[in-house]
């Protein structure tokens, strides 16, 4: 087995993975199982009368909901399966650290990685929703997935090289550009985790005003301490709007941005794969910006929530494959 064959086998994964937390935030499902690594002290979830009565008894404070413990210990399973994959890319890895196209540090950085996401899922749960650790949970797995993509983009020969005369200096262009979808992310992110996805249900406008009564301040508190339960947010209207109109100005720049590096690359690029990935990174983000629409008009239904993440995955995956395309080929 080679690296690149792990790596495309955990990508899929990753993937999921990434899906699969969405779905369980978006679920409130996030103290499904009020412990960690097990649900209620048991390596599944309770279901029977006499095992439900124990949890319940052990955990009076969180009466057994079924429905969300399975939803919570699926997405545990998954991430321990992909665990398993990216620790056996660790040691391939290291097997072959001294041949010529050997991707140590890449695969280590993912090893450290997925050993530190672990910790995020556990203080997820043991520090009940926090949401600097809710956030830093999804940069987490969205950084897992872009080192897997990366991975794979080295030991690809054909995915570099394609940069002709001017096309070269998109590079920094690009990721640019991916370090702003990052921040992005990053907002949505601290959005999700502070349950003001909502807190404008009217678009373009917001509460049916321009420019609504907001508090920056208490907004971007990233520490509150310890011992406070954070499902369904602690955050009041102002706070929670302030948050979701710095997601909506975000997009904004995001949107200006990639609208200039994907005409600047599909219509004046010289190389046909340049042209292809900024028609890509152009159609990804239109793509998203509409589905952000879409969860404020419609009120956040599951379908288009879920795909508002994954469009963000693709989105930049996009951007890295047009980024190491640009890197000059290996001789």
């Amino acid at each position: 087995m080679t690296l690149r064959k792990l790596a495309l086998l955990a990508t899929p994964l990753a993937l999921v993975v990434i899906v699969l937390g969405a779905f369980v935030r978006l679920s409130d499902a996030g103290l499904g199982c009020p412990d960690w690594p097990g649900c209620y002290g048991q390596i599944d979830v309770p279901q029977d009368a006499g095992e439900i009565a124990r949890a319940n008894a052990a955990f009076p404070e969180r009466p057994v909901d079924v429905a969300k413990a399975w939803i919570e210990m699926i997405h545990r399973y998954a991430a321990a399966a992909l665990g398993l994959l990216i620790l056996a890319i660790g040691a391939l890895a290291w097997r072959q650290r001294r041949e010529p196209d050997a991707a140590l540090a890449t695969a280590l950085s993912l090893v450290a990685l997925v050993l530190f996401q672990g910790l995020l899922g556990m203080w997820t749960v043991t520090l009940q929703l926090k949401p600097v650790v809710v956030m830093a949970h999804l940069l987490g797995g969205f950084g897992t997935l872009a080192l897997l993509w990366w991975l794979i983009l080295r030991q690809t020969p054909a995915a570099a090289g394609w940069a002709r005369g001017e096309d070269s200096r998109l590079h920094r262009w690009v990721f640019a550009g991916l370090a702003l979808v990052v921040v992005q992310v990053s907002l949505g992110g601290w959005t999700s985790a502070n349950y003001a996805a909502l807190a404008c249900p009217d678009f373009p406008a917001c509460q049916r005003q321009w420019w609504p009564e907001m508090d920056f301040a208490e907004a971007f508190v990233m520490w509150r301490g310890l011992g406070v339960n954070y499902e369904y947010g602690v955050l009041d209207n102002a706070a929670r709007t302030a948050i979701h109109m710095a997601h909506r100005l975000g997009a904004l720049v995001v949107l200006l941005y990639m609208g200039w590096l994907a005409v600047r690359s599909a219509c004046f690029a010289a190389a046909k794969k340049v042209r292809i990935a900024g028609a890509a990174v152009g159609a990804l983000t239109l793509a998203q910006v509409s589905l952000g629409i879409a969860n404020v008009w419609f009120y956040l239904p599951m379908s288009s929530a879920l795909a508002h993440n994954a469009c963000a995955i693709l989105l930049i995956l996009a951007l890295i494959t047009m980024g190491h395309g640009l890197r000059p080929a290996k001789n």
